[in-house]
């Protein structure tokens, strides 16, 4: 039996194989054997899966606690004009005029 190599998403090495896909649990990310990172996983997603633009409106799927900040994103939350970053995970947005940036897996469209 091989050893599993790195996460190709965050390049920890704390991954495993499941019998089917190795698996990395500090991201989550699954992954075949030999499957390579391609471009196409650069498209921002929500967490159903949608697409996300420059400029769309989502809303927080879960309470957010903001890090270094007693501030907390409620679950509901509409949020408008989201920018994307270089990161395909994350989005740049304002909620409550504080500049945030929130991961896609707390959003849907």
């Amino acid at each position: 039996m091989s050893e599993v190599a790195n996460c190709p998403k965050c390049e920890m090495d704390n991954t495993y194989f499941d019998g089917v896909i190795n698996v990395c649990p500090d991201c989550n990310h699954e992954w075949a054997e030999g499957e390579e990172q391609t471009g196409a996983n650069d498209v921002a997603r929500d967490s159903n899966g949608a697409e996300l633009a420059d400029g769309d409106a989502v809303t927080v799927i879960k309470d957010l606690k903001v890090k270094g900040s007693s501030m907390v994103i409620k679950r509901g939350t509409k949020v408008r004009s989201i920018r994307l970053t270089e990161n395909p995970e994350e989005v740049d947005c304002k909620i409550d005029g504080s500049s945030i940036v929130l991961k896609t897996c707390f959003l849907k469209k």
